[in-house]
């Protein structure tokens, strides 16, 4: 009989109830024991939903207060010593310092979980980093399992995965030297895993999916050779890429079954098929867990006959990755009309597909019949829908050329135009461009939402808050002002909603980090743009004040990145699809009188593929893209783009390949380091390095501020450096909002002060 298991469940509950339980914590309005009790009864929920659906072995750890990276430093002891935590008595008021920072020490870095648009915190190594087991929290999620009767298989980050996920924070320190050390510590984790009647441990090692070098591919070798001394069956697992050409060293390496993803790479299940080891355990991620549409299950029980013929009872089925990236339950998803709601499946229809495919391989196409019957009328219906396709956007498409992707004159006499019209002074100060979402907004917009408050209503409470928003900055001295978003939701949601080719959830929740959800938009069909979408909005801004105005959009690259996105046509054609929806937004802003204009991409390099020798294409189509959406305006016009939260130090000549006048980036976690890179690259345009970190309640001081400054100085020419926080400022409140901008502008006049008398 074929086994099903998961990988992983959504933790944030169909009600994003992790997200109310935490935030309720942090704001003192509920104890620790609350906090728990929600975290408890979440995971006991989700595992007997698994059960009730026919998975047989149920994913336990995967479940996290926060982010599943920083459990593992926990669990293994690897603490920053810059935070002076005791890790065996360490509170739960202590672990979200880690996560979000405290009033002396900045929180751990946060980067995203490869191409996802997950976020970790990034574990700190050094030559004192020291590991000590802490296995409690695991151990009590386990114990809580097998106590309602749950097949358990503890789910582990794998050793090697752990340290290449992580940084050193020491010159000349290679954490790779670590794995001897952490390796006796997994031994003893997985022997009292056995202890506590546990046979199978799954231990994920997703880096298998990069191109690594020999000494990383021979730390597999080390690690697992060590682990053959543990009693547990390993369950090694991949996702997101093919691992076809890691199978020699797959196949040496003393583990009882490996997963592998094949809804990224479905080529790699013929070669396993024919090459991994009839006596050990295949398990195949044949259904989604980063997409919602539902599987094709004729196609997929097809795709699976081959293997289920070899292995027989050592075929595993799953997900092809945690169902993390995914919605909880597609049942609450009331108002979806239902054509397009019968093509989609969430995490909870998904382990459905799972136990239908494993019935359909164990008694035969016929005990499926009905499962199948329902399958092909969606993928029909869904192919021969007249809302798919739109003949003029792919008519616009077809005609673009290089050109469209160029702006008129080159970046020097941009900036020579845009200085005699912006008239902005030295170390110019900005936003990221959102400002706090207060109650009072999200009341009101959720009452419009509702019908209870009708449009006129609503767009003099929203213009009522944008004023205040302007008063605000006009009050501190800021150079380039944005209206501060408080008619948008989500920056993709947002422009979703008023684009066609886009579907909306109520309940489409998934965790990007911490308590933050985002709620993708389903990008089903072609898209266009009906009308504009943010100009109104930046005009009554820019009638406030003489200041520059910024208008604010979201980037093609991240809209096609933070949408669940079709899957019937190549991912650039969509791209460029939006890159003309935007391209039109921004020549209107430009029309209306806007001349500074923000385009976010912070999932630029989110969706680079994991293999490098994949990388040109997709930076090659995802560059003309960007440009498409900003190069029809006139060279006094300056853009801007923001990116956040990665790695960029790999792929600086693409960024600087998109020509924007001005990029903001987050560089406040790391130090400054990612500035470092911009420096040694010469990056010939200007660029606004985040100044402090939003996503931490903590406030800078005008000290921590210059400190950082005088770091960008060394490497960034005065004239072409500005001053701003490292992302929007949507999720903080005014009062530290205030605080922080303003030890921002005198940390910046200080500055000021210094070069004019240099």
């Amino acid at each position: 009989m074929t086994t099903l298991h998961t990988l992983g469940f959504p933790r944030i509950g169909a009600q994003r109830e992790l997200k109310q339980a935490q935030e309720a914590f942090w704001r003192g309005e509920s104890n620790v024991e609350a906090l728990h009790t929600t975290a408890r009864q979440l995971r006991q929920r989700h595992w007997l939903l698994q059960k009730g659906a026919g998975i047989e072995r149920i994913a336990v750890g995967d479940f996290t207060l926060y982010d599943h990276v920083l459990d593992h430093q926990v669990l293994f002891g690897a603490l920053p010593a810059r935070f002076g935590l005791d890790v065996a008595n360490l509170s739960t008021e202590d672990y979200f310092a880690l996560a979000r920072g405290n009033a002396q020490q900045p929180a751990l870095e946060m980067t995203k979980w490869f191409d996802t648009n997950y976020h970790y915190l990034v574990p700190e190594f050094d030559r004192h980093t020291t590991f000590q087991l802490q296995p409690a929290t695991l151990f009590n999620q386990l114990s809580e399992a097998q106590a309602l009767g749950i097949p358990a298989k503890p789910v582990l980050l794998g050793p090697v995965s752990f340290l290449y996920l992580g940084k050193e924070k020491e010159a000349n320190f290679d954490r790779l030297s670590l794995l001897t050390d952490l390796l006796p510590l997994y031994i003893d984790l997985l022997t009292q895993l056995a202890a506590r009647g546990i046979d199978w441990v799954q231990i994920d090692e997703p880096i298998l999916g990069l191109e690594l070098d020999a000494a990383w591919q021979q730390a597999f070798f080390t690690a697992y050779q060590a682990l053959a001394a543990q009693p547990c069956k390993l369950l090694l697992t991949t996702y997101f890429a093919s691992v076809a050409e890691q199978l020699p060293l797959l196949k040496d390496l003393p583990i009882a079954g490996l997963h592998i993803d094949v809804v990224r790479a479905p080529a790699q299940l013929a070669v396993f098929t024919q090459q991994w080891p009839a006596e050990r355990v295949l398990s195949v991620g044949i259904i989604d867990g980063r997409n919602v549409w539902r599987a094709d299950l004729s196609q997929k029980l097809a795709q699976l006959k081959p293997a289920a013929g070899k292995f027989g009872q050592q075929l595993w089925l799953s997900s092809s990755c945690s169902l993390l990236h995914t919605p909880v339950d597609l049942a609450f998803e009331t108002e979806l009309d239902s054509e397009l709601k019968i093509w989609l499946a969430f995490a909870t229809q998904k382990l459905n597909e799972i136990k239908v495919l494993g019935r359909g391989l164990d008694h035969g196409e016929a005990s499926i019949a009905n499962e199948l019957a329902a399958s092909d009328h969606a993928r029909d219906s869904r192919a021969k829908s007249p809302r798919v396709v739109n003949a003029a956007v792919r008519a616009a498409r077809q005609a673009l050329t290089t050109a469209d992707g160029q702006r008129h004159s080159a970046y020097p006499q941009r900036a020579a135009a845009q200085k005699a019209a912006l008239k902005l002074p030295l170390l110019p100060t900005t936003t990221i461009g959102s400002f706090p979402q207060t109650p009072d907004i999200r009341r009101a917009r959720a009452a419009f939402k509702r019908g209870e408050l009708d449009q006129h209503s609503y767009q003099q409470a929203m213009e009522q808050e944008i004023r205040f928003a302007v008063e605000k900055q006009l009050a501190l001295g800021l150079d380039v002002l944005v209206h501060g978003e408080a008619e948008r939701n989500d920056m993709v949601e947002y422009f979703g909603e008023q684009l066609e080719g886009f579907a909306f959830t109520r309940n489409g929740w998934v965790q990007s980090y911490g308590s933050r959800c985002v709620k993708p938009p389903i990008l089903f069909g072609d898209v266009s743009r009906p009308t504009a979408m943010t100009v109104a909005w930046s005009q009554f801004a820019q009638s406030l004040t003489d200041k520059p105005m910024k208008g604010m959009l979201t980037g093609p690259v991240t809209i096609l990145q933070w949408s669940f996105v079709r899957d019937d046509q190549p991912r650039r054609d969509t791209c460029l699809d939006i890159a003309l929806a935007i391209r039109a937004e921004v020549k209107d802003l430009e029309q209306a009188g806007i001349t500074v204009i923000q385009i976010d991409e912070p999932a630029f390099r989110e969706g680079l593929p994991l293999q490098r020798s994949q990388w040109q294409d997709y930076l090659d189509w995802a560059g003309f893209a960007f440009r498409v959406s900003a190069s029809a305006v006139n060279d006094s016009t300056q853009i801007h783009t923001h990116m956040c939260y990665s790695e960029f130090n790999d792929i600086l000549p693409a960024i600087a390949a998109l020509d924007a006048d001005v990029i903001t980036i987050e560089t406040s976690r790391s130090d400054m380091e990612l500035l470092d890179a911009f420096g040694e690259f010469a990056y010939p345009n200007e660029i606004g390095p985040g100044v402090y970190d939003i996503h931490s309640p903590r406030v800078p001081t005008e000290a921590d501020i210059v400190r950082l400054l005088e770091k960008a100085l060394a490497v960034i020419p005065a004239s072409r450096l500005w001053v701003n926080p490292d992302c929007g400022l949507k999720t903080r409140g005014w009062p530290e909002t205030e605080a922080a901008l303003a030890a921002m502008l005198r940390a910046t006049q200080q500055l000021r002060q210094r070069l004019a008398n240099a």
